[in-house]
This record gives structure tokens, C-alpha cells and sequence, in this order.
């Protein structure tokens, strides 16, 4: 969802989760090879857990600036705008729990 007029959190990061999703990008393709290559499964599946954790860390990051930006903004305004940011937090937390 996009919010115009508002300066995301993240911004202030932005080459450092940048540089983050690169080296996950890396990752992924580091995967594509090792099948390619017929390595061993468990070889494979603990890179799967380092790229999923790499991601959920990238998550984590935008989440708390999410939080210390966006909600503490809306929270400050007061609100229906505060409600809906709370809202929308709570559901983004909700996804990560049960990704």
C-alpha cells in the first residue's frame, strides 16, 4: 500500500537494505546452482534456512522502522490515521508470525 506524501522510515537505510538484498538475491541464485549442481539436500536446505532467516532479518529492519516512523507519526496525529497504521502493522506482524 502506498502512502503518498510520507517519507518512509527505511529511507534513511535505503543502501544498506539495498546492499542486504543484494547479497539475499546472491543467495537465491547460490540455491539455483546447487541444484544445478546436484548437491546434497541438506546442503541445500540449510542455505534455504540462511536466506529465509537473511529475509526475515531484512523484515525485521523495515518493521521496527516501520514502527518508529510511520505508526509513531500516525500515533502522534491521532485518529482514524492512527487506527488505520496500528491496524496495518498488526496485520504485516501477523504475515511475518506465520510466514
Amino acid at each position: 500500500m502506498e502512502h503518498e506524501g510520507h517519507t518512509h522510515g527505511y529511507i534513511e537505510n535505503k543502501d544498506r537494505v539495498q546492499a542486504r538484498l543484494r547479497r539475499i538475491e546472491g543467495q537465491a541464485r547460490g540455491l539455483q546452482r546447487m541444484v544445478d549442481e546436484e548437491k546434497y539436500c541438506i546442503d541445500i536446505l540449510t542455505q534455504i534456512a540462511a536466506t529465509k532467516k537473511a529475509l526475515e532479518s531484512v523484515a525485521l529492519g523495515l518493521l521496527d522502522d516501520h514502527l518508529s516512523h510511520c505508526v509513531a507519526d500516525a500515533v502522534r496525529e491521532g485518529g482514524q490515521i492512527a487506527d488505520d497504521r496500528i491496524t496495518e502493522a498488526s496485520d504485516a506482524i501477523a504475515r511475518l508470525v506465520r510466514s
